[in-house]
């Protein structure tokens, strides 16, 4: 029995100590990406343009296809389903209030993270995982070029743009969805579905929305760059950090995301 319980504390304490140190590793990890993204150019560090533009290409005008063709199959969705409720109360022209609202502040920012952290969170913990396998990372800082500045920020400051220009679209397309489905499949008036859309959306709603997803384009940087750091072997652990890369994006999106309604709904 004894045995048992210090089996017990022993592995609760090592599980402890490996928590810390990645609060460590991702805290020293932010500190240093904020600094190089903001504080640096304001003192006269280098702004890398090209990379940003060339990142921004990838997060943002790559995903443009994904993001429309799975937000507006989600606002056809989620039309459908308001309209099973709605009509056993009459009140199906409420289709446009519920779509609208839902998407603007919360399924759009929450789709197009999703993807994005698919697509390019992996691609962040892939490419500098295997930076790290070929020990691209240890040739940089022999060069004198900080990895974090040099990778990091391009990515980070495309993140932030981009990632909020997604989810406007995709908040555009999804209300677009319930659009074509409420005026095809539910005869709804196109003008009365539009009015009632315009009605039932607030400046607060899309704001909400914007700032869930420039959060979240942050969170998905941290957490894509800070798994490709942690590579420490070949090709099989880089391909193990990126999942890993995906899992824990999407599960600290959702974390954030419960955190922001909270938020927004005890103080507006």
């Amino acid at each position: 029995m004894q045995q048992s319980v210090e089996n017990l504390v022993v592995f609760a304490g090592k599980k402890t100590l490996s928590f810390l140190n990645i609060v460590k590793e991702i805290s020293k990890l932010i500190n240093e990406v904020f600094y190089w993204t903001f504080i640096s150019p304001m003192i006269g560090g280098k702004i890398r343009f090209k990379s940003i533009f060339s990142e921004m290409v990838k997060v943002g005008y790559n995903s443009i296809l994904i993001v429309s063709v799975i937000s507006f199959f989600v606002g056809i969705i989620l039309a459908l389903q308001s309209a099973y409720q709605l009509k056993k109360v009459g009140a199906l022209i409420y289709i446009a209030n519920l779509v609208g609202v839902s998407l603007t502040r919360e399924l759009g920012p929450i789709i197009t993270a999703i993807i994005v952290a698919g697509r390019s969170g992996s691609s962040f913990a892939a490419e500098i995982g295997s930076m790290k396998a070929a020990e691209e990372i240890d040739a940089l800082k022999s060069m004198g070029i900080n990895p974090v500045s040099y990778l990091v920020s391009p990515k980070m400051i495309a993140m932030l743009i981009m990632v909020p220009c997604l989810t406007i679209l995709s908040d555009f397309i999804g209300i677009l969805g319930g659009f074509v489905l409420a005026i095809t499949a539910v005869n709804i008036h196109p003008f009365s579905y539009i009015q009632q859309t315009l009605n039932a959306l607030m400046v607060k709603d899309v704001i909400t929305g914007l700032v869930k997803a420039i959060s979240f384009g942050g969170i998905i940087t941290i957490v894509g760059t800070y798994h490709g750091f942690q590579v420490s072997g070949g090709a099989e652990e880089v391909g193990r950090r990126t999942t890993s890369s995906v899992v824990s994006s999407i599960f600290m999106v959702i974390v954030f995301d419960l955190f922001f309604t909270a938020l927004f709904y005890y103080f507006t």
